[in-house]
């Protein structure tokens, strides 16, 4: 495969979707905007859900972003693992009642496929076990065997949060090879090891959640869908870590100079505080310029953390 800079896959994932009469909208701002059930924006969705809700009119039925985000449940593995980041990217196509599973299935297996060339043999996609349709797409249409597309429960493949607009999911898997697998003969997409890297989920908003349980169909379906940039730069770079990345390898090595103490790869304790100063030094920044203060609540108090941590 081709290697790609986290720079060209934003740039290319933007066009590829521009040429599918999407709409390429800027980042939204970190700090959400009447919003009060978010202290920072932490997915691509996050900003555009007054457009999902019907609340506001999106400028097109068809927009693609790269959100900029913000993370901190999971503070604690920073450094530890390989792919925790407080601060990332998501690309993302949507659709506000306009195309559905079919063009958002082909179009994704031709991003991967034919625009960033990754092989289809290494690729593997899972549905939602009830899931029908998304299944017969990607078996009759795109040409998986049905042995390769993998049925989930709820827990894994469909998204919903309380009441509201909810539905199927499906997720696009990459296999690393059998080296980085855990060696059982059971081992496939959903694996807790590192040979299968989920790297793009798309969700089908097609359902509402009523308050006694049940679902209702939504007359206007929706497709919201994130891959993280970060993890498909790993993917394209071929790199066991997102700080191994051109562009956060860069950071990285500038922490090392500046600290004068040598980087393993994450082999050594010290590592682990390099790349803790490094993740956070990505957050801080963009809270900043997004206008975030260190203060003792709210989002100031995220910031002055993370500063704290990585003094």
């Amino acid at each position: 495969m081709q290697k790609y800079g986290v720079n060209e896959l934003r740039r290319m994932f933007l066009e590829f979707f521009e040429s599918k009469e999407h709409l390429a909208m800027k980042s939204f701002s970190l700090v959400p905007h009447n919003d009060n059930s978010l202290l920072l924006i932490n997915s691509g969705m996050a900003p555009l859900k007054p457009y999902f809700t019907g609340q506001e009119i999106p400028p097109r039925r068809r927009v693609t972003t790269c959100q900029k985000c913000i993370r901190t449940g999971d503070i604690e593995n920073i450094g530890k693992t390989a792919r925790h980041g407080t601060f990332f990217e998501m690309l993302g196509n949507f659709s506000f009642g306009d195309y559905f599973k079919t063009e958002a299935i082909h179009w994704a297996w031709e991003f991967l496929t034919e625009c960033v060339g990754i092989p289809a043999d290494r690729l593997y996609p899972s549905v939602y076990l009830d899931d029908d349709e998304a299944f017969r797409i990607w078996n009759e249409e795109i040409g998986i065997p049905k042995e390769r597309i993998y049925r989930f429960g709820k827990e894994d493949n469909f998204w919903e949060i309380g009441l509201g607009p909810c539905g199927p999911d499906s997720e696009i898997f990459y296999d690393r090879g059998e080296e980085f697998g855990c060696g059982k003969p059971d081992c496939k997409p959903g694996c807790d090891c590192d040979r299968f890297l989920e790297i793009w989920n798309h969700v089908f908003t097609q359902f509402s959640k009523e308050e006694d349980g049940s679902y209702s169909n939504l007359a206007h379906p929706n497709i919201d869908t994130g891959m993280g940039l970060e993890r498909m730069a790993c993917v394209m770079q071929d790199t066991d870590s997102i700080f191994d990345v051109d562009t956060i390898r860069y950071i990285l090595q500038g922490v090392v100079e500046k600290s004068g103490v040598e980087y393993y790869d994450g082999e050594k304790p010290t590592d682990v505080s390099i790349r803790i100063i490094t993740d956070h030094l990505r957050a801080m920044t963009f809270m900043i310029a997004d206008g975030i203060m260190p203060s003792n609540e709210g989002r100031g108090y995220v910031l002055r953390r993370l500063i704290r941590r990585a003094a």
